[in-house]
């Protein structure tokens, strides 16, 4: 094959390719986008500790189920509210405004659709510094996780589980 023909094909198949989101694995569409904004609103405003702003991207039909059989690590939206103020720390020793800071990365992994639902898959490393008995301390967690959204009516979007 001629350098020339090689070429053309390389174009040929680049041309024919998906194109990603940058930094995702998530195929670039303009909804894809959209979702994606959606996200890292929230990402952005649990680095911040910025409860007001995820309170407003939570659906109040909010229910996590913790992705085992156990109720006793269920959270609707007043149990999650309560978390993120402070209202109850529970067993865990520490509420959601207990981190002195706060850095959550995201790598969106993929989108999909179904029926009503909107399923956001990542990858996340969550690293937050917490006050101990022996003074601050930095914890880290890296986790796959799943977004649940639905539309709301103002033609946005509404986290409904996966916090």
């Amino acid at each position: 094959m001629s350098p020339a023909r090689a070429l053309s094909l390389c174009l040929f198949v680049a041309a024919c390719s998906e194109h990603y989101i940058p930094n995702t694995d998530v195929e670039d569409t303009e909804e894809n986008r959209k979702l994606i904004t959606f996200c890292e609103q929230y990402r952005k405003a649990v680095e911040r500790r910025d409860v007001p702003a995820l309170l407003k991207l939570v659906s109040p039909d909010y229910y996590e189920d913790g992705g085992n059989a156990d109720a006793s690590d269920d959270m609707d939206y007043a149990q999650f509210k309560d978390f993120l103020t402070g209202s109850t720390a529970e067993d865990t020793g520490t509420a959601f405004l207990d981190a002195l800071a706060i850095r959550h990365e995201i790598r969106y992994r993929r989108v999909l659709k179904e029926n009503d639902r909107i399923f956001i898959d990542y990858t996340y490393s969550a690293s937050y510094k917490i006050p101990t008995t022996a003074g601050e301390a930095w914890k880290r967690k890296v986790e796959d996780n799943r977004l649940e959204l639905v539309e709301s009516g103002e033609g946005e979007y509404k986290i409904v589980a996966g916090m």
